[in-house]
């Protein structure tokens, strides 16, 4: 089947990509021609497992092109995904100008029948307003559309595999025609379908990002209580997440989450809610926990140190999460910007991000080229995103380079009892005794301390 995706961003260029890997004939769009000139190199923008040998094997196969063309790219295809960006705004709503830009040249170029699939994360109620800006702007009056619902459900890191594994398709649709072709194009994915109305197609989209992000602050603030309590975090979930009606997903207590969807979809939602004369009590609460648990190091730090100007601290990781280069949301953006308002050195290493956080990150950072090089002489260490290949360091030498001893491990990543034997004055997140106690006063004392307000967020 023919088909064109419209943005070429995380969603967009996995989705088109692995469509065309099913056997579809695949034309990716995008305004940026700088991206797309490189994308017919076989260069992709963004960091993903599998995606850059899939590019490259399917634009070989002649499934796969890239045009900044939207004439050309939608005439002969039968389905066109819109896929582009849906920012915050200020206030947090949901900036939708660029779903409304695509949905006006649509109506432009409309030639024929086709499916208009929102793919991009939208309020409740888009796939009309995108069904009416195309009808406002249909110059080809004998053509015509439906305009469908169908949410991405992709990790940043493993957005190929979900793709294809998902835990399911949704599709929102009040056209049996539309919802025909679209299962048509997943039957090769190996995912159940839900068929329901767009309006619940697109709150669903919202209420899963949003019920995750709970799950994540709500054990972050277990976290909280386990380290003024005595308790172990990681044991306490273990246990919550044995009971089926919990889960164990989401419950990794650490330093609260970033990226693209969780801090956009759930301010979104708060934002939908209000439209709509209903606030949220829970998810504002969501929101608030999370801004206090990014910066938990900086309080932690000034728990060990009542100082930091003029010391060294090293940040392992930028990150948001391993296996992606977004920074978006990151805890480093907010951690880096506080440590420089305190008057510390910031050396940092990522194996991805480094290149992204030169170009996003305006605080002074010296970037090092491997995590042993970030250590040396400092006085403090973050682990802020847990890659894999932190783990694998050789702790001991890492204290042996460091001026000091202070680590702070931001995602539970290291063993506490090892950490201890080999000399670090370790602290993690959640981890219970009296040596953790005061790092969580600190956080909550925060917003309440006149000299220490350049640390609230």
């Amino acid at each position: 089947m023919k088909i064109s995706v419209v943005g070429t961003g995380y969603v967009g260029l996995v989705t088109g990509t692995c469509l065309s890997e099913v056997g579809n004939e695949v034309t990716c769009i995008d305004i940026d021609s700088i991206k797309i000139d490189k994308l017919k190199q076989g260069i992709s923008p963004i960091h993903e497992e599998f995606l850059d040998e899939m590019i490259a094997r399917n634009i070989a196969k002649n499934r796969l092109s890239f045009t900044t063309s939207m004439k050309n790219g939608i005439k002969d295809s039968k389905v066109v995904f819109i896929a582009v960006g849906t920012p915050s705004l200020e206030n947090g709503e949901v900036d939708m100008s660029q779903v409304d830009s695509v949905a006006r040249e649509i109506g432009t170029y409309l030639n024929d029948y086709k499916v208009i699939v929102n793919k991009s994360t939208v309020p409740v109620g888009s796939c009309q307003r995108v069904k009416s800006i195309i009808k406002n702007n249909l110059d080809n009056k004998n053509a015509s559309f439906d305009v469908v619902s169908n949410p991405e459900f992709l990790r940043e890191g493993t957005a190929v595999f979900d793709t294809f594994n998902g835990d399911r398709i949704v599709i929102g649709s009040n056209s049996p025609r539309a919802t025909s072709i679209l299962t048509e194009i997943y039957n090769s994915f190996n995912t159940d379908y839900l068929i329901t109305n767009p309006e619940s197609s697109e709150m669903i989209k919202y209420a899963s990002n949003a019920f995750l992000a709970t799950k994540i602050s709500f054990i972050n603030e277990i976290a909280n209580l386990c380290e003024k309590v005595g308790a172990d975090v990681r044991e306490v979930a273990k246990g919550m997440g044995m009971d089926n009606r919990i889960g164990n997903k989401f419950l990794k207590a650490g330093i609260g989450f970033g990226g693209a969807c969780f801090p956009k979809d759930v301010s979104g939602l708060i934002k939908i809610g209000e439209e709509a004369n209903y606030s949220f009590g829970i998810i504002k609460e969501v929101i608030n926990v999370n801004k206090k648990q990014r910066i938990k190091p900086i309080a932690t730090l000034l728990d060990a140190f009542e100082s930091l100007d003029g010391l060294t601290i090293g940040l392992l990781g930028l990150a948001f999460k391993p296996g992606t280069d977004d920074l978006r949301e990151a805890p480093s953006f907010f951690i880096s910007e506080e440590l420089h308002k305190l008057g510390a050195n910031i050396k940092a290493y990522d194996p991805v991000a480094h290149k992204n956080a030169i170009d996003n990150i305006s605080t002074p950072i010296n970037y090092c080229e491997n995590p042993y090089e970030t250590v040396k002489n400092c006085d403090a260490i973050i682990l802020v995103t847990e890659w894999p290949q932190f783990k694998r360091l050789k702790m001991d030498d890492v204290r042996n380079l460091m001026k000091g001893n202070v680590l702070v491990d931001g995602r539970n990543l290291y063993n506490h009892i090892e950490m201890k034997k080999i000399g670090f004055d370790y602290y993690g997140v959640g981890i219970g005794s009296n040596e953790y106690s005061s790092s969580t006063t600190n956080l909550n004392a925060l917003d309440k301390t006149k000299n220490k307000e350049s640390i609230v967020v």
